[in-house]
């Protein structure tokens, strides 16, 4: 069946292919958009934006000077992802998850994939993220990555790319949940005849997980947040909620006799889980920052004594590093002896002179990245930017190569988003969230994130993108 007045262009369309034809997996809902006028569209993206607002499902933006909670808008038309796509997906996160719990494992203890010389040795004992307090540690059931969300993009020739991984503190679940539900009463018919897969037991997923990482029958769990302006408090309460779990600030906890107690009106009540929504130095002034007014004092004599757990464990940001992304493929064989079922992004290192070379020529063409920044800071897009800033970013590549890798300008795959011009393709990527228990499993939806401006590749809702509703079809 051909489309009409819906373009692809040059992109990988995820609803029509190039010659026009509507993918199996879109056809039931693209004949559900054929049947609804332009008003009645733009009449429930309205009322999902009043639903949002009512639910307070805001993030801060920090440095805008319009105000620092926003909407995370959600466009109305679903991502759609057929079952053969996602057990692919399934099980390359699977694999990549369990291979860098691995490698976390190793390079805080035996460093064995340091002495064979798979990874150079100072890319991992010299990063800010290596964390010589937790050299010797093993975490509570030899989990370091409790919660991974790691995010991908589909590229020209349709196939899912690794973006990177974040294994600190992966945030977005919560607008994955939320938007489901808003989602479903937009669609209330379509999505129960279309088969989507639930997402709306992940908080007692979530919770069992956490249960799961201490001994005891009945574990007291609590989420330790920064508090009220951190870009995500929403989610961290959210989610403590959801779990019917104590959400915590620092000043909330205190330490004594190396065990973690919550301040109640009731008296001392020990806690033995964190989920901890808190970066690593952050956590505890007397071993890491001084500075830090946000974590416990005493709260890692605690953890490296046995008497709680924290998830994720401290020091995994070392494994999410994008120069130490580069070499996953062969931490994958390295620990599994398989080859990797998700393929990277091809990338250059800065730090190699060749890569250097090669990116300094090319600088035009590239995507060139601060291994340290998230959230869409410190890029630069080559084709999209201006002569000043190509120079800029060479400058800036020359004087501090270690800081900065590079990879080809991938061309986003696009799917139908309502924008003011009517339905168009907009660029997209995947955020899908892992939980590691007592087993690796894959949550069967993400947040797909959309870049809301025409062309744009940037999808971070801190530069201005928004979201849609993922359907993982049965």
């Amino acid at each position: 069946m051909k489309t009409e007045g819906y373009n692809a262009g040059e992109h990988y369309d995820e609803m029509i292919s190039a010659d026009g034809e509507i993918r199996e997996h879109y056809s039931e809902f693209y004949h559900h958009l054929k049947k609804t006028s332009s008003r009645k569209m733009n009449h429930l993206q309205h009322s999902a934006n009043q639903t949002q607002r009512s639910m307070g499902m805001t993030f801060n933006v920090y440095h805008d000077n319009q105000g620092m909670e926003k909407i995370l808008h959600l466009d109305i038309i679903p991502r759609i992802i057929p079952n053969s796509e996602w057990q692919k997906l399934e099980a390359g996160l699977k694999q990549r998850t369990q291979a860098l719990n691995l490698f976390l494992q190793d390079i805080y203890n035996e460093r064995n994939i340091l002495k064979d010389g798979i990874i150079p040795s100072d890319l991992i004992l010299k990063s800010k993220d290596y964390l010589e307090p937790c050299i010797g540690l093993t975490p509570p059931k030899g989990i370091w990555c409790h919660i991974t969300g790691t995010d991908l993009v589909k590229s020209k020739d349709g196939e899912y790319y690794i973006l990177e991984d974040n294994l600190r503190c992966p945030s977005g679940v919560s607008y994955m949940l939320e938007s489901r539900e808003i989602i479903k009463r937009v669609y209330p018919d379509i999505f129960n005849q279309k088969g989507v897969m639930p997402v709306s037991n992940y908080p007692t997923k979530l919770l069992r997980m956490l249960q799961n990482l201490s001994d005891k029958p009945k574990p007291v769990v609590g989420v330790l947040t920064p508090g009220i302006y951190n870009s995500a408090y929403y989610e961290h309460s959210y989610l403590a909620l959801q779990m019917g779990v104590e959400l915590v600030n620092g000043v909330d906890l205190i330490v004594e006799n190396r065990r973690v107690y919550m301040q109640t009106t009731k008296g001392l009540q020990q806690i033995d889980v964190l989920y901890r929504r808190i970066d690593d130095t952050f956590l505890d002034p007397k071993t890491f920052n001084p500075d830090s007014m946000l974590g416990v004092p005493g709260l890692f004599d605690a953890y490296k004594a046995g008497n709680i757990a924290l998830a994720n464990a401290p020091g995994t940001g070392v494994a999410d590093d994008k120069a130490v992304y580069a070499y996953v493929p062969k931490i994958i064989k390295y620990y599994l002896d398989e080859e990797p079922i998700l393929n990277n992004v091809p990338t250059y290192l800065c730090r190699e002179e060749e890569d250097r070379q090669y990116v300094l020529d090319h600088i035009e063409e590239l995507v060139v990245k601060e291994t340290n920044a998230a959230g869409g800071y410190g890029m630069l897009i080559g084709p999209k930017a201006t002569p000043e800033e190509h120079a800029r970013f060479r400058e800036l590549v020359a004087n501090n190569p270690t800081n900065y890798i590079a990879q080809p300008t991938l061309s986003l795959s696009t799917v139908p988003t309502l924008c003011e011009e009517g339905i168009s393709g907009r660029h997209v990527d995947l955020r899908p969230y892992i939980l590691y228990g007592q087993e690796i499993e894959v949550i069967p939806g993400a947040l797909t994130r959309v870049a809301l401006k025409k062309g744009s590749l940037v999808v971070n809702s801190s530069q201005g993108g928004g979201s849609k509703d993922t359907w993982v079809l049965y």
